[in-house]
């Protein structure tokens, strides 16, 4: 009953506004209706899918790197990594984090994405692309033996923040990261 009284009350306001916005408009009440047709939204330009191709792609590149964190961290190596990778981006890090783990170590703390830069989209073909570059800071990232949780002896001279090539393609599931290449340079 309320819900039905709300909307006689809101169907009533409308009705009453738009009364006082045509009448009290000052238009001519001889004036004969518009016959011009109504305003539609311009369909998304091409500058616009790139754009947002762009938001996409980076969005998932932040996720990848969030579930890497949980891949590398669990011993039994879960995580949703699937959802953000796939190809050799996901070979590596499986393996990559499968290695760490039968070797006893596990990392935890974060990864910090520092700088992200689209450097070329290719969306005209049938898996659409965009190619990034990135500054990973790994400075928080602590790698630590799975048993006693102490941290582990590590070079001195590793690379804690360095730049990463990545391509992040939009699968018919979503955007994926099938490339993320470390440079070895310093950011």
């Amino acid at each position: 009953m309320k819900r039905s009284i709300y909307r006689v009350v809101v169907l009533t306001s409308l009705v009453a506004a738009t009364a006082a916005c045509t009448s009290a408009g000052g238009q001519d009440k001889d004036a004969k209706p518009s016959t011009a047709p109504p305003s539609v939204s311009a369909p998304s330009t091409p500058a616009d899918e790139t754009e947002t191709a762009k938001k996409d792609a980076s969005a998932a590149y932040q996720s990848y790197w969030k579930e890497m964190e949980k891949l590398y961290g669990d011993p039994a190596g879960k995580s949703g990594l699937k959802n953000f990778a796939a190809s050799s981006a996901l070979d590596n890090a499986e393996a990559d984090a499968k290695r760490a783990h039968s070797q006893g170590y596990v990392y935890a703390g974060s990864v910090a994405i520092v700088n992200s830069a689209v450097v070329g989209t290719e969306l005209a073909g049938q898996t659409p692309k965009v190619t990034l570059t990135n500054c990973i800071d790994i400075s928080q990232w602590n790698v630590l033996d799975a048993k006693t949780k102490s941290p582990a002896v590590l070079p001195s001279g590793r690379l804690t923040k360095y730049v990463i090539a990545s391509t992040v393609e939009r699968w018919p599931e979503g955007w994926r990261v099938v490339r993320d290449e470390p440079q070895g340079k310093p950011c």
